[in-house]
């Protein structure tokens, strides 16, 4: 049995990194840049420009009163000259004119149709210089993370009218299981919904892959391994979930062997031990539990980093946090646990309580989770008092 890091280390060694294709700008929103080192073509601002509504001055002729030589408006091409004992109306993000070298606000100056009184002004004064943010040839390093707005906005000051951005890695999703039915299908005895299909392709899109759903199958092995098969033709990786403990009906570890190889099958980690891992066609499989949470857990620990892994870029992208746990959660002591807990702000620091049940069964505490609380191996259970790393899943309150 592997631990999280041997696991994880194996699993990385698989990644492979996805072609580039080239996007209008607007179409970038949470891509991955194929390269995050970029060159600045222009100045940003290209000219220099008025922070403010106001008047713009020689520093020189304040205080006193100008005359108002005309207005500059933000886009103006032709711009009147600033002469000694002159002023030009100016709006912000306007050019500054020449002769010019400050600006007064509005705020501050008593205006008159044809003159305006300004105070003293300091040169420079709410002028926004030429390339004060980024000078055209300089590198701009961008982060290794999915586009931003904010990084959108700065690639289009910049210039970029289009990027090429990393392919998202396909991702073949197989459910298996004789007692799987579609979500908001009627149910008969014995059988549930399938929350583990459209589960795992959410969490494929937040990792950055495009979802690729197979036929939900039953614990059939030739209906499994045609469509372990189809998966591996036309995927980037596949994830199936179910079939990969030892039960008489666990057929995905087997068919895994038969079409490929098996790396390994078992992990010591508390939701989900048996999880398989190996590869079809030179494509890599991730068999993962059966159960909802331990199949999401397991996929977080293990398919997120390979996705990202994938498209170039390092880690989870989670945030690790050190926590108090504020009450007792037992666990497996052989293994090690990623507990489902709430982690809220208190008075000494940042605590967490579990979101509900612990059994890889339950969902709903995975659903009201905003964090996994790692509590190592050779430990009974996480103790009230002490501090322990936390996985971020989502936002504090």
């Amino acid at each position: 049995m592997r631990s999280v890091e041997e696991a994880l280390a194996a699993i990385l060694d698989a990644a492979r990194l996805t072609e580039a294709e080239t996007l209008p700008l607007e179409r970038c929103f949470g891509r991955v840049p194929a390269a995050f080192f970029l060159t600045a073509a222009v100045d940003v601002p290209p000219f220099d420009n008025s922070s403010m509504d106001g008047y713009a001055l020689r520093a020189a002729d304040s205080p006193g009163r100008l005359r108002v030589a005309g207005e500059v408006a933000a886009g103006a091409g032709t711009l009147p000259e600033v002469i000694p004992g002159t002023a030009a109306r100016i709006m912000t993000g306007a050019p500054l004119p020449p002769g010019a070298d400050a600006v007064a606000p509005i705020e501050v100056v008593q205006e008159s149709e044809s003159e305006v009184e300004v105070p003293a002004t300091d040169p420079g004064a709410y002028v926004r210089r030429a390339g004060h943010d980024t000078r055209a040839g300089e590198s701009v390093v961008l982060p290794e993370e999915p586009l931003t707005a904010a990084t959108i906005g700065l690639l289009a000051s910049l210039g970029f009218g289009e990027l090429a951005v990393r392919r998202r890695p396909r991702v073949a999703i197989l459910s298996t299981g004789d007692e799987l039915q579609p979500p908001g299908a009627p149910l008969a005895a014995g059988q549930i919904h399938d929350a583990n299909g459209v589960a795992l392709a959410a969490a494929i899109t937040e990792a950055g892959g495009e979802p690729v759903p197979l036929e939900r199958t039953p614990d059939d092995p030739a209906l499994i391994e045609d469509q372990v098969g189809r998966g591996a033709s036309n995927a980037d990786l596949l994830v199936a979930s179910g079939g990969v403990s030892v039960g008489r009906h666990d057929h995905v570890r087997d068919v895994i062997e038969r079409l490929g190889t098996l790396d390994f099958w078992r992990i010591r980690v508390q939701p989900g031990k048996p999880l398989a891992f190996g590869a079809v066609q030179g494509v890599p499989v991730l068999g993962l539990p059966g159960n909802p949470v331990s199949a999401l857990v397991t996929f977080e620990l293990f398919a997120r980093p390979l996705i990202r892994g994938m498209l170039g870029l390092p880690g989870s992208g989670r945030l690790m946090l050190p926590v108090m746990a504020a009450e007792r959660i037992g666990k497996d002591e052989d293994r090690r646990a990623y507990l489902r807990v709430r982690v809220t702000r208190e008075a000494d620091g940042l605590a967490a309580r579990p979101a509900g049940g612990q059994q890889s069964s339950q969902i709903r505490p995975l659903a009201n989770a905003n964090a996994l609380l790692i509590v190592p191996e050779g430990e009974p259970a996480a103790e009230a008092g002490r501090t322990y790393d936390a996985l971020l899943l989502g936002a504090i309150a």
